[in-house]
């Protein structure tokens, strides 16, 4: 396992990201900072290739009946916790890289850590 520090830890404050382009030679990663824990998603989307990692952070959207309904109440859950792919706004788990609309679909995740002040990538070489 090779490591690589990717920032210091209040360079990316909570609800913010880094975007490094290259890494490991592609399309680079997106480090996110969601409630003081640190992630690393790969930033091409599964779904068409876009650059994943420079869409809108949002939450999980809940409804109890259809947007258009007149009762229809949303709610947002986890705020900050999904990032949207700004090509077709494919939403994916930025803990897990699970997407949420397709759970067979996956964004490549990297091992993160905190040393010291430093935030560290894992990747295998």
């Amino acid at each position: 396992m090779t490591h690589v520090v990717i920032a210091k830890v209040w360079e990316i404050p909570p609800g913010e990201r880094k975007i490094v382009v290259p890494f490991r030679g592609r399309a680079g990663i997106g480090v996110f900072n969601v409630n003081g824990d640190f992630f690393a998603l790969r930033n091409i989307c599964p779904h068409k290739r876009g650059p994943l990692c420079t869409g809108e952070l949002t939450g999980r959207i809940e409804a109890a009946a259809p947007p258009s309904g007149h009762a229809a109440e949303m709610t947002v859950d986890g705020d900050g916790e999904v990032l949207r792919c700004p090509w077709h706004q494919w939403p994916f788990e930025i803990a897990t890289g699970r997407c949420l609309v397709d759970p067979k679909v996956r964004v490549k995740t990297y091992p993160v850590r905190v040393v010291g002040n430093d935030i560290v990538v894992d990747y295998d070489e």
